[in-house]
């Protein structure tokens, strides 16, 4: 049986939904962006996720480029990470914007220091949620 995981931004601008029936185990990347936002990272590539977009969000890009970074435009909540890999879509959430009562769960710290694009899109395809996007009508500001 899934277990069905809820969230959303400090404001309620994004919504997260996010379904496995693997316990979490959420990751610490020691990426620098990670580190300042207190990441735990949590993803199941046998499990899905939907994020609705119903306010403004900011897609942040860094390093490779070769993802977009969450966040909400109003109130700064960075609530998961997006790639599109072959023509799919695939996330990492961020378990601090969950609603369950997770906070206790330590992450174990990851670093992909080093990978290139590629290597990082594989990892990705690997290992990260396949998702669906709903935007509620509301465009993004430009990057």
């Amino acid at each position: 049986m899934p277990l069905h995981h809820k969230g959303l931004c400090h404001c309620g601008a994004i919504r997260v939904e996010f379904k496995s029936e693997k316990p979490l185990s959420p990751r610490a990347c020691l990426c620098s962006f990670c580190r300042k936002h207190g990441a735990r990272t949590v993803s199941d590539l046998d499990g899905s996720a939907t994020l609705t977009l119903g306010g403004p969000v900011i897609r942040y890009r860094f390093a490779t480029q070769s993802s977009d970074y969450i966040l909400c435009a109003v109130c700064g909540v960075y609530v998961g990470a997006l790639a599109e890999i072959d023509g799919h879509a695939y996330a990492t959430l961020n378990l601090n914007a969950f609603n369950d009562p997770w906070l206790d769960l330590e992450a174990t710290p990851v670093s992909y220091d080093g990978e290139d694009a590629a290597a990082k899109g594989n990892r990705r395809r690997a290992r990260w949620t396949p998702v669906r996007c709903v935007n509620l009508g509301l465009r993004s500001p430009p990057p």
